[in-house]
């Protein structure tokens, strides 16, 4: 996935979840923010951020913040962006062999899926989660309590109990990442639904990302760790 016309600034505010104010070359602009999760740990005043330039001229705002520097690690922080690429990487032969059609957007049960796979098992039912939350090397979900994320938890099970396979699959928008786990801290429920819906047999997966100030692409398998016991052991190791 690539954008197009990137150019950077420094974050200076957050008036509210959709803007931010950036000083630029041209001077401080209000640009749109594409990810309306907290990323209090990414937006912090003087961060080094990436700026894709929007031609609508209808827009409010002619920017859309993509990536944020945190540290030496880039991170894409586009809320668009991991469904982008794991529509990119399956169509491209990744996750799955014998995929006849992927379907965007597929209603199942109470919910909105973001994948139908047509195999010759039958469907495969995918829900992607992208991660942006990251402590020394270590990537959490989610970063604010997310009851739709535990609705679609809870319909992936559902499918793998009427027969049908199921995954849960965050892709972790940076570079090196060590594991990633539930982050019980901010929504328990969440985690209490991932255990159980991987005890039901629903696959949980995870890949990090190659991340440059233009592009975004799904690099490598991460571990995804469920037991607090072995959470915090991994992070002691």
């Amino acid at each position: 996935m690539h954008y197009q016309a990137v150019t950077t600034g420094y974050f200076l505010s957050r008036p509210n979840r959709f803007i931010a104010q950036v000083e630029t070359a041209e001077g401080i602009q209000t640009v749109h923010v594409k990810n309306t999760g907290r990323c209090r740990e990414l937006l912090i005043p003087g961060a080094l951020v990436f700026l894709e330039q929007n031609m609508n001229p209808s827009r409010k705002t002619q920017f859309d913040l993509i990536a944020v520097q945190k540290g030496k690690r880039l991170i894409n922080m586009d809320a668009q962006a991991p469904n982008k690429v794991f529509a990119e990487w399956v169509e491209n032969g990744g996750f799955l062999e014998g995929i006849t059609a992927v379907r965007s957007e597929y209603r199942y049960g109470a919910s909105r899926l973001d994948f139908c796979l047509e195999t010759p098992k039958g469907r495969h039912f995918v829900e992607v989660k992208g991660v942006t939350l990251e402590e020394g090397g270590f990537a959490r979900f989610p970063d604010a309590p997310t009851e739709r994320g535990v609705k679609h938890i809870q319909e992936l099970q559902k499918a793998v109990e009427a027969g049908l396979d199921a995954t849960l699959f965050f892709v972790v928008q940076m570079e090196h990442i060590k594991s990633v786990a539930p982050n019980d801290d901010t929504h328990l429920a969440f985690g209490k639904a991932l255990r159980t819906a991987a005890a039901a047999g629903v696959h949980i997966l995870a890949y990090d990302c190659t991340v440059t100030p233009n592009s975004i692409a799904i690099r490598n398998s991460v571990p995804v760790i469920l037991s607090a016991k072995e959470i915090h052991n991994h992070e002691l190791s």
